[in-house]
């Protein structure tokens, strides 16, 4: 029902008010009104004259008004239930990715660890009772003790698989057969005046042609090209000239730092190149033996096109002009000097990766791969000398996820990591040899965390199937550390390397530390400790081993 608006409006005139019967009644209605005159229509007045508002306002009787406010009412509600539920999935989502945080998760994994405050005095052979009497779990993972014996077995399976095999060493015929360009390339013999491996290559281009213009390194990566700029300025002023023909000198590293990775190589290599003795390739890390000359860049990439040997010599060639400029000095050509000067390579992937002979070897055996990197290393360089930085496997784990980690990073997001790969790990040992499971580029990539990378003693037994145990230098970070004047003398006797000044070997010791962790990793502390229990565990009969092998008790690693 419809009142008149002369009689709800009170600012209209007051003889058109007087003109409505019952204005103030409820029983009011528009017909009996001599204005509205029965059409159901509400005139607007301004300044007592009649308007018609667009014409005419019609204003109906219409009994769905009180189903339009109740659509109001549903659609608000919906919005918001629409809304909360976005912002429920949003927040879910975040959860999940983020992982379970100190076992809240509602479902929590079966492979849970108890936290335990921190007890140095607590060995590492120490049963879990033992731990028991040191430690009292938190409130938030008591569940994690329950269910330490559950992961205790996947430790223990593994374990029990653990068989170091003596690895065949493949035939000189077969890896030519392989690589037939690199055994063209490189030669058999090396120039007897230096005690790096060098020897001439004749040189077919011209003054106009660009040596380095289908260098892969120069092409692909922005940190080779002022090098590479530089020398293609003074390749010519290094050429030899004989006979109307150009040969250029072309060297191989003396020695290598072949691993392992978040071990102190980089502060080995910082150190090691300030002896005046020493070069090194263009850049620390080639990764041309594991990976570029696979045409691997990044492997979860794919692969691109394989970087030939001749661009891997080309990272030589500014230690070959120093190497050059001695052999070709007044001192060499009259009394036979000898260039002392020597090269050397620190690709940290050098010691263990060989995830890409799957995709380019055949004739494997039990999934094994037939052949490894340092069976070609040998084969040019039966001499070459080898030197090798480790560190508590547990820790360097550790350090490992948190320099690679790209978001989310935590204790306990490490701890579940851990979990999951030592499972993975489980899985491949009960179906293939250690070495298979090692070498295995599909597990290797699923595991979380490189679990793998510490298993050292696997690694070095398989170079001692092809080099001599005096031709490597196995050193610990932990020594590094603690007494680095000693390790770097240890280096350079290694390396035969000359004396040095005072001067110089402060400058070499006293250097500040390379390449630390960051002060962002730093705050997010230390593992968990039952994680670094359980990883104890795992490397337990590894490190046993490697002790045995380099008759070295202090590679157990029980007090670090």
């Amino acid at each position: 029902m419809r009142y008149c608006i002369n009689c709800c409006i009170h600012l209209l005139p007051n003889d058109l008010h007087r003109q409505c019967f019952r204005c103030c009644g409820p029983n009011h209605h528009n017909h009996k009104c001599p204005v509205c005159k029965g059409e159901n229509r509400i005139p607007l007045y301004t300044d007592s004259k009649q308007m018609k508002l667009l014409a005419v306002l019609e204003v109906r009787t219409d009994h769905r008004e009180s189903w339009n406010g109740f659509f109001c009412l549903r659609k608000g509600k919906l919005c918001s239930l629409i809304f909360g539920l976005i912002i429920m999935t949003l927040v879910m989502a975040s959860y999940i990715l983020t992982g379970a945080k100190r076992g809240l998760l509602l479902i929590p994994s079966p492979f849970h660890y108890g936290t335990f405050a921190s007890n140095p005095s607590l060995m590492d052979n120490e049963s879990l009772s033992d731990m028991k009497d040191h430690y009292q779990p938190s409130k938030m993972n008591v569940s994690y003790v329950k269910d330490y014996p559950s992961i205790k077995l996947i430790i223990d399976t593994i374990t029990s698989k653990i068989e170091f095999m003596t690895r065949q060493r493949p035939d000189l015929e077969e890896l030519r057969k392989q690589e037939p360009h690199m055994f063209s390339v490189i030669p058999t013999k090396f120039l007897p005046n230096s005690k790096n491996p060098c020897w001439y290559a004749e040189y077919r281009g011209n003054t106009t042609t660009d040596p380095y213009a289908t260098n892969s390194y120069a092409l692909y990566s922005k940190r080779f090209r002022l090098i590479f700029d530089y020398l293609r300025k003074v390749f010519w002023n290094h050429l030899y000239h004989y006979k109307g023909r150009h040969y250029r000198l072309r060297c191989l590293p003396h020695f290598y730092i072949i691993g392992q990775p978040k071990c102190g190589t980089t502060d080995l290599y910082d150190r090691l190149r300030l002896h005046p003795e020493v070069r090194f390739s263009a850049s620390k890390e080639p990764h041309w033996w594991t990976r570029k000359r696979f045409g691997i860049i990044r492997l979860r990439d794919g692969f691109h096109d394989r970087y030939p040997v001749e661009d891997y010599l080309d990272l030589f060639d500014l230690a070959a002009h120093q190497i050059q400029g001695v052999l070709q000095s007044e001192a060499a050509k009259e009394h036979g000097a000898v260039s002392n000067i020597i090269i050397g390579e620190a690709s940290a992937s050098t010691m263990w990766d060989n995830n890409a002979w799957i995709f380019f070897y055949d004739n494997s055996t039990e999934g094994e791969p037939p052949f490894l990197i340092q069976d070609f290393i040998h084969a040019f360089q039966p001499n070459a000398k080898l030197i090798i930085m480790l560190r508590d496997p547990v820790e360097r784990l550790y350090s490992d996820y948190l320099y690679f980690a790209s978001a989310n990073k935590s204790a306990e997001d490490f701890h579940e990591k851990v979990s999951e790969s030592l499972q993975l790990f489980e899985s491949c040992v009960l179906d293939s040899s250690l070495r298979a499971c090692v070498y295995n580029n599909s597990l290797n990539n699923a595991m979380p965390v490189r679990l793998q990378v510490g298993l050292y003693v696997v690694y070095l037994l398989d170079w001692l199937t092809v080099f001599d145990k005096d031709q490597i230098l196995v050193l610990r970070l932990e020594d590094h550390a603690s007494n680095m004047r000693y390790t770097m003398q240890m280096v350079f006797q290694f390396l035969d390397l000359g004396p040095l000044s005072e001067k110089q070997e402060a400058l070499i010791t006293k250097s500040p530390a390379s390449n630390t962790r960051r002060p962002e990793d730093r705050n997010l502390g230390p593992m968990l400790p039952t994680t670094k229990a359980i990883l104890r565990d795992f490397y337990r009969p590894f490190n046993t081993k490697l002790a045995q092998v380099l008759f070295d008790d202090a590679f157990l690693w029980k007090r670090t």
